[in-house]
């Protein structure tokens, strides 16, 4: 329904708590917003009748609170003092096939093993063929799944050699976390495309794609993963209160890229990735955004009236803020006001019949509101356009309300290119910036405004640089077609999964 790009997974992993379940399942709900097509639990415990350890196991299609919906599954079937839980999205084929549904479990020589995955192999199909030639059977369509085979098919001996042998074979964005039957492990990919952080709850570790998710179950935020690290939590490090850590090398010619959208869009505003607060970052993307286009150079009408400024909500409403806020400090008058009211009931399966099926769902999920619009100069802010089609939509909803003028800003470059690091973007030539040959003015006549104003790739970088001195750079793949690691290699989209 909605037209962003979408994030593939959202992980999250517990070690040595006597409620993970119900750890992973609260951690799982904050990580909604990345996957919301399937969600899983593995637990880790201790089987008496069978005198060994066992790896319960509870997935299904549908969000946390429809899958999760019976007390039973946490008291009962999902037993055990460590877990890891994953959301999933996916492409349109895969999603059909329940045997893509994470996390993955196996059995093999050294015991139990479950996995959950975000992100996309690069090598994903390389790998693929040479299992396939030796004659070796997939229970799914994932590339998840190469690394549960690649650790299974290891000639190290000790498990966690294992691991890493399989480890140092995969290339591409990754941050997983593995479970065996005496550890948790959490992996970022040596570029460190996706984020991963390490906390505590009760003294016990654990990890997930967003902090968001340890807010939720009361804990501490301890620090990031780091880009390549394999962290360790074993009964020692627990006890200890140190986890052990290995480290991956990045493939030669290729450097550190933390994903830019995941402060655009991605991230929930109140998680802290890639070591900064999201809202910080997106607040400074607005004032960014009105230094280089100021309402008084954007503003055409005098209405009498303040022009308003209101977002699309809810992952642009800081970065409208930020833009109104600094607007006002170079002293134009303008004002901050809820304009699009956003029904939160409205779940992904809502199906509307007729014709104007899309725009239908557009106007489900929000609603102008008359009062701030009606004979105002009217600036929406919106983090990203993609196709374009939900922007007209919203567009043509405002203008139903008599604005004086419409005026559309977006926090972020026009995009350009596809994402080959676990995002899903459409093609190319789906874009509305390409569809249209970059054309500014051509793309504000698709969506129905007076104006289109977009930030610059180097007012991005830079904003997000000064509000984040971090020490390892960012990838700006989707706005400027540079990739930091090379996509030459034929990466398989999941829409070729078999349903």
């Amino acid at each position: 329904m909605s037209d962003k790009p979408r994030e593939y997974c959202g992980i999250f992993g517990v070690f040595d708590h006597p409620e993970a379940s119900l750890l992973a399942y609260y951690g799982l709900h904050s990580l909604q917003h990345r996957g919301q097509e399937s969600a899983g639990i593995v637990t880790s415990s201790f089987d008496e009748e069978k005198d060994r350890k066992v790896m319960p196991m509870y997935k299904d299609f549908g969000l946390v609170l429809s899958v999760f919906d019976k007390p039973k599954i946490l008291n009962k079937i999902l037993k055990g003092r460590s877990a890891i839980g994953h959301n999933r999205y996916s492409t349109s084929g895969s999603s059909k096939n329940p045997a893509n549904i994470q996390p993955f479990r196996v059995h093999y020589r050294k015991g139990n093993i479950a996995i959950g995955h975000n992100g996309n192999l690069s090598n994903a199909k390389q790998i693929r063929e040479r299992f396939t030639r030796d004659g070796v059977l997939f229970q799914s369509t994932s590339d998840t799944e190469l690394i549960l085979h690649l650790i299974a098919q290891s000639k190290k001996e000790d498990q966690m050699d294992q691991i890493m042998d399989a480890l140092q074979q995969i290339e591409g964005a990754f941050c997983l976390v593995l479970l065996t039957d005496d550890k948790l492990i959490a992996v970022r990919d040596p570029n460190g495309f996706r984020p991963l952080s390490l906390g505590k709850v009760d003294g016990k570790f654990v990890v997930a794609s967003e902090t968001c998710a340890f807010d939720i179950i009361g804990a501490e935020y301890v620090r990031d993963v780091k880009p390549g690290e394999v962290v360790v939590i074993d009964q020692e490090a627990s006890d200890n209160g140190e986890p052990v850590s290995y480290f991956l090398e990045p493939k030669q010619g290729t450097s550190t890229s933390q994903c830019i959208f995941e402060y655009v869009y991605f991230s929930r505003p109140d998680s802290k990735i890639f070591g900064e607060m999201v809202d910080k970052i997106r607040r400074n993307l607005g004032k960014r955004l009105a230094k280089e286009h100021p309402i008084n150079e954007i503003v055409k009408k005098d209405t009498g009236k303040k022009p308003v400024i209101i977002s699309v909500p809810d992952s642009s409403n800081t970065a409208a803020i930020g833009y109104a806020s600094e607007n006002q400090k170079l002293g134009y008058d303008c004002k901050y006001d809820i304009g699009l009211i956003r029904n939160h009931y409205v779940g992904r399966t809502f199906i509307s019949p007729g014709q104007k099926s899309r725009e239908q769902k557009v106007r489900t999920k929000f609603n102008p509101v008359r009062g701030v619009i009606e004979g105002r100069s009217v600036i929406i802010v919106d983090d990203s356009i993609v196709r374009g089609t939900t922007s007209r939509y919203l567009v043509d909803m405002i203008r139903s309300c008599n604005p004086a003028e419409i005026h559309f800003l977006v926090s972020s470059p026009p995009i350009i290119s596809p994402c080959y690091y676990g995002m899903d973007f459409p093609s190319p030539e789906e874009l509305m910036a390409n569809k249209y040959d970059r054309d500014i003015n051509a793309m504000a006549k698709e969506i129905g405004v007076d104006s289109l104003r977009y930030l610059s790739p180097d007012g991005l970088v830079n904003a997000v640089k000064a509000a984040n001195p971090s020490e390892y750079d960012y990838c700006t793949a989707c706005f400027t077609s540079k990739y930091p690691v090379p996509v030459n290699f034929g990466v398989e989209k999941e829409e070729n999964e078999l349903v």
